[in-house]
C-alpha cells in the first residue's frame, strides 16, 4: 500500500494546534512538506520546528488570521511563487460559538458562511491550478459528525458544517477526472482545546462539574473513550496518500462508533 508523499506539498490550516497539528505531524512523517497555517506565529513555528524533515523537506508557516480574505490570499500567492504548487489541503477551521439554531443572530449565520464557506472557495481558487498540473490533489475538509447527525446547542455549526460538506461533494464529482479527490472527515470527541471549550460550556450549563460532563460525553461513545488527535490523523493520512485514489467524495466519521447512523 502506498502511503508516500515525498515530494507532495501540504497546506494545513489551523496547523498550530489540535488536529490540525497531529495532521501536519502525519503528513511529514510520509514525507511531505508541510505548510502551517494558523494566527499564532510562534506556536506554528513550535510545530514547525517538531515536524520531521526525513525526506529533507523545508516545512513552513503561513501567520495570517484565515477570516482576513485579502490577507490569506496574499500570503498563499506568496508561498506559492516561493514553494511551488500544494498538492495537499486540509481545510480546518474552528467550529462556531455553540448555541440554539434559533437564538443565533443573521450576522452570526453571515459570518460563519464566509468564514467556512466563501473563504474555503477562494483558497480553492489558488491552489486548483497547481493540483491539476501535477495530476494529484487531495483536498480534505475536517467538518463534524454533525454532518451526519446535527448535534444539540450548535445551531449555526450544524448548519454551516453541512453546507461545506456539501460544497465538498459537488467538487469531487467535478475534480476527479483531474486526479483530484474531495474527502471530508468527521472527527468526534477528541482531545483538543474545541472539546475543553466544549465540556466548559456543558458544565456552566448544566450546573454540573467538568469531570462530570467529561464522563457523561465519554460514555456516550461505544469505545468509552475520547479519541487522541493522532487517530484522527492516521485517517488523514491515509485519505492523502496515493493508496485513496479511489476513495472520493465521502464523509468518514472517526468517532469511535458514537454517531447513530450509517
Amino acid at each position: 500500500m502506498n502511503l508516500d508523499l515525498s515530494g507532495r506539498r501540504a497546506l494545513i490550516c489551523g496547523g498550530s494546534q489540535g488536529l490540525g497539528e497531529a495532521c501536519a505531524r502525519q503528513l511529514a512523517e510520509q514525507g511531505a512538506e508541510v505548510v502551517l497555517l494558523a494566527r499564532s506565529l510562534d506556536k506554528l513555528q513550535a510545530v514547525r520546528d517538531s515536524l520531521t524533515t526525513n525526506q529533507g523537506q523545508q516545512h513552513a508557516v503561513l501567520s495570517v488570521d484565515a477570516s482576513d480574505r485579502a490577507a490569506l490570499t496574499l500570503a498563499l500567492v506568496n508561498e506559492l511563487e516561493r514553494g511551488g504548487p500544494i498538492h495537499i489541503w486540509l481545510n480546518n477551521t474552528g467550529g462556531p460559538a455553540p448555541g440554539r439554531a434559533c437564538d443565533a443572530s443573521p450576522d452570526a449565520y453571515a459570518d460563519a458562511l464566509t468564514q467556512h464557506v466563501v473563504n474555503a472557495q477562494a483558497i480553492l481558487t489558488l491552489l486548483l491550478p497547481g493540483m491539476r498540473s501535477a495530476g494529484f490533489g487531495r483536498i480534505l475538509n475536517v467538518l463534524s459528525t454533525s454532518v451526519k447527525e446535527p448535534i444539540r446547542n450548535l445551531g449555526v455549526s450544524n448548519t454551516v458544517r453541512a453546507a461545506v460538506a456539501n460544497w465538498a461533494k459537488t467538487l469531487s464529482t467535478e475534480l476527479a477526472a483531474d486526479g483530484i479527490t474531495v474527502n471530508n472527515v468527521l472527527p468526534g470527541l477528541t482531545q483538543t482545546p474545541r472539546l475543553d471549550s466544549l465540556i466548559a460550556g456543558g458544565a456552566k450549563n448544566s450546573g454540573r462539574s467538568v469531570e462530570q460532563v467529561a464522563e457523561g460525553m465519554a460514555n456516550s461513545i461505544p469505545v468509552g473513550r475520547f479519541a487522541e488527535p493522532a487517530e484522527f490523523a492516521n485517517a488523514v493520512g491515509f485519505l492523502a496518500s496515493p493508496a485513496a485514489a479511489y476513495i472520493n467524495g465521502i464523509n468518514l466519521p472517526v468517532d469511535g462508533g458514537r454517531t447513530g447512523n450509517l
